[in-house]
């Protein structure tokens, strides 16, 4: 056994693929004084028996750039280290056997160009050309990708140790991590068998063991572990030679040809999860035995694409543990609870992702945030809520399974559902609320007419059942009012005698305002990338009320708190629980909230952007004047037990000015028809205020610093290189974001984000292209390998000068 050093400045936890590279790439980046702890041998998790499919393309931009990364490291690191890896470019087919599922691989094809990523769509008679073992029945069309592939997981694993130990990592085999020594936020100590190390900084990239590793340290995270099957068949001499990777998820397997044999594993229903209460550390280089009724589940449709299985035999089953997270994807980042233990965990597809998540992870620790956004990998995006042993336990199992089912733009799960309700549930259901999920809550997504079917019915290229509803509730929003329950808003109060100090260096715009004063602004990093996207009200000096995202509450928060001073002169309450939050909006709004105000709610007493206490019937309301519809309105924020009280009062006041209940759908309708802005899909770290047309939320006449000025003085002074533009469609496509920006045969840029514009008709889509290409009036918005005529507007569709919000 290699000597256990009592000091390292970095200790990663974990010598699996993802572990054994973020060690090689922080080596990369200069890290000598870098230990790898493994509590068995290299690989003796999930790698060694992982099957090592390598596919790119995924539904983002950023992280399919990650898998890009993974294959180009591939094909160079075997040459670098010395360490063979067995890496396999033998491209990727992946079939569509019905109408839906051709759609979703045309959506994939459009994404891919729009992200200059080389991918072909084939005709049946084209995919069997490819792959003459398949029979076509069923098959309606395929994509191909040349340059994915395969890897030998255990061998790439040692190519990075190798790599890592050439740039000065020790790796230390046979050492288990007992606990965990902290200073405030800080983990100080490194506990194991053979001893502890003193730290700065810890990586938890465990694998199937980070759910308990990250419990030692204090820390929660959602990452699971279920059982997953393959089979290697017999070998025969007469297999094609060349054959590519091969994906058929209408029938929920893939195919890996081997030297003279294929391995074929699937993701099957009702896979076993394990170690629910903990995996046991002496758990190692094990497998399970194999079962047969699920193995029957993939292999007999397996069969019915390719008969010649029926004349091979089996020659091994390989069921094996694979971390797993409740949506399928990584949890990566700087965990909320300390300030220095980084989690790289839950990786379903671990061996493809190893590269780009080990780069990134890398940045993360070096730099402080990794060259790309990746929020869909974001360990915050998890709170609380995720942290149940039953909701990780019934996610996770469905997202196995869904691993290989259509995944639509639109859709809601339906498992792990019903643990989040606000007051208004019941009264809402009982009305036609057709319900989604967001951060565990049950929000109103639109609501069923009479003899309308009360449950999502999605689509890819035709209008999905909620199209008419959800217009309708867009025609009040605009026409009359409308009342939504938006009560699963992150909500904060942030106080203290150092509050505004602090908060005015965190926010790019002006907290310098009176008290009932509202302010919208953006959050931004060094290098004036937008961190988070909200709004303060100024309720006192130095105490203020923080609205936020219903997701993204723990970032937000957790951004603040890392930049506030560390003396406790500032402290924060999270009031998300404790308010319910209804929306009152339309050119009504004003009618039916005087009905049943005490107080003056006219536009002089109470104009835009400011925050009031008033009362309501029995209820004390906090009223913000804001609104995300484009249309006159107030967020009124109401304690949860007078939030049925407050409802019923509106809604009987607003029953003569023709007041509808209305959803998120339909939020989202009219938010595009505002150029209302969208963080986390029209903005993000990657993008700038100036990029975005934000500049108006940033102050650069505040006497006081703030965190990314110097930046967005050098944006703004220099000028944006990219910029937001805003088309429109006219014609009956369906866009969701993701479709490809073109002009002239050339993909400038790719849509941020997409949809329907029920007041005046249209697809609307929002994306970036370079600066120089934002100011022609016509373009081509590619969706579902189809082009379309887009128009560009100037401004919003609907009142562009902003006058109905100001009223």
């Amino acid at each position: 056994m290699a000597d256990l050093p009592s000091r390292a400045r970095i200790v990663v936890v974990g010598g699996g693929a993802i572990g054994c590279s973020i060690a090689y790439h922080l080596a990369k980046l200069g890290q000598r004084d870098v230990l790898v702890l493994e509590k068995s041998g290299l690989t003796h998790g999930s790698t060694w028996h992982a099957a090592g499919l390598v596919g790119q393309l995924r539904s983002k931009r950023n992280l399919t750039r990650l898998m890009q990364y993974s294959a180009r490291l591939y094909d160079t690191l075997e040459a670098e280290t010395g360490q063979a890896v067995e890496w396999k470019p033998v491209g990727s087919l992946r079939l569509a056997s019905s109408e839906e599922r051709w759609s979703e691989l045309k959506r994939m094809a459009t994404t891919a160009r729009s992200f200059d990523f080389e991918l072909h769509t084939l005709s049946p008679r084209e995919a069997l050309d490819k792959f003459p073992l398949i029979t076509l029945q069923g098959v309606v069309g395929a994509v191909f990708v040349p340059n994915d592939g395969s890897v030998e997981p255990s061998s790439l694993t040692q190519a990075y140790a190798r790599g890592a130990r050439t740039g000065g990592v020790r790796i230390v085999e046979g050492a288990l991590v007992t606990g965990f020594e902290n200073k405030g936020r800080r983990i100080s100590r490194v506990l194991t068998d053979r001893g502890a190390i003193e730290c700065e900084i810890v990586v938890n990239a465990a694998g199937i063991w980070a759910r308990d590793v990250a419990k030692l340290a204090g820390v929660a995270v959602p990452a699971g572990a279920v059982e997953h099957q393959y089979l290697i068949t017999e070998k025969r001499d007469d297999l094609p030679k060349g054959l590519p990777t091969l994906r058929d998820p209408d029938k929920i397997f893939y195919l890996k040809p081997e030297p003279g044999a294929l391995a074929i594993g699937g993701w099957e229903r009702g896979t076993p999860t394990f170690g629910e209460k903990g995996v046991p550390f002496s758990f190692g280089r094990e497998l399970f035995q194999p079962n047969q009724e699920r193995l029957e589940q993939f292999v007999l449709p397996a069969a019915e694409r390719l008969p010649i299985l029926n004349e091979i035999g089996i020659r091994t089953v390989i069921n094996g543990a694979i971390p797993i997270s409740p949506d399928g994807e990584p949890i990566l980042g700087l965990a909320p609870e300390r300030d220095n233990f980084y989690v790289a965990c839950g990786f379903t597809s671990g061996i493809a992702a190893s590269g780009g998540a080990g780069k990134a992870m890398a940045e993360w620790i070096v730099e402080g945030a990794p060259s790309l956004d990746l929020w869909a990998f974001d360990v915050r995006r998890f709170g609380r809520h995720h942290m149940s042993a039953r909701y990780l336990a019934e996610r996770s199992v469905d997202s196995y399974w869904r691993y290989y089912q259509i995944h639509y733009p639109i859709e809601e799960l339906e498992s792990a559902r019903g643990g989040r309700r606000s007051p208004l549930y019941e009264t809402l259901k009982a009305q036609g609320a057709v319900f989604g999920s967001r951060f565990g809550w049950e929000r109103p997504n639109w609501f069923a007419r009479a003899g309308e079917e009360t449950r999502d019915r999605p689509s890819f290229e035709n209008r999905p059942n909620w199209f008419e509803a959800v217009g309708a509730e867009c025609r009040a929003a605009r026409e009359r009012a409308v009342l939504i329950d938006q009560s699963s808003f992150s909500k904060f109060e942030i106080e203290g005698p150092a509050a505004f100090a602090a908060l005015q260096r965190i926010a790019a715009n002006d907290l310098d305002k009176p008290a009932g004063s509202l302010v919208y602004t953006q959050l931004c990093n060094e290098r004036g990338g937008i961190e988070a996207d909200l709004t303060f009200a100024r309720l006192d000096e130095n105490r203020f009320y923080m609205v936020t995202g219903s997701a993204f509450g723990v970032r937000d928060i957790g951004w603040i708190r890392r930049h506030l001073p560390a003396d406790g002169s500032v402290s924060i309450r999270d009031v998300t629980s404790a308010y319910a939050t209804l929306n009152l909006g339309g050119p009504r709004a004003r009618d039916i909230l005087a009905a049943v105000a005490d107080g003056d709610v006219s536009n002089a007493a109470f104009p835009y952007m400011t925050a009031r206490e008033i009362r309501i019937g029995f209820a004390p309301v906090l009223a913000l004047r804001v609104t995300y519809l484009g249309e006159l309105g107030w967020e009124l924020h109401v304690p949860q037990e007078y939030a049925a009280h407050v409802y019923e009062a509106l809604q009987a006041a607003g029953r003569e000015h023709g007041l509808s209940n209305a959803g998120y759908r339909a939020i989202e309708s009219l938010r595009l028809e505002k150029r209302y802005l969208y963080w986390g899909a029209d903005i993000t770290p990657d993008y700038t205020p100036y990029e975005a047309g934000l500049g108006f939320a940033v102050s650069l006449k505040k006497p006081q610093d703030f965190i990314g000025r110097a930046a967005l003085e050098k944006a703004k002074a220099e000028g944006p290189k990219r910029k937001l533009i805003v088309l429109t469609v006219d014609g009956p496509v369906q866009l969701y974001g993701g479709e490809a920006i073109r002009r002239g045969g050339k993909t400038l840029g790719v849509a941020s984000s997409g949809g329907w514009g029920h007041t005046i008709g249209k697809a609307i889509a929002f994306g970036y292209v370079a600066a120089d290409e934002a100011g022609h009036a016509d373009y081509e918005i590619e969706a579902f390998t189809r082009a379309w005529p887009a128009s560009r507007l100037d401004a919003a569709a609907v009142d562009p000068k902003g006058t109905r919000i100001r009223i």
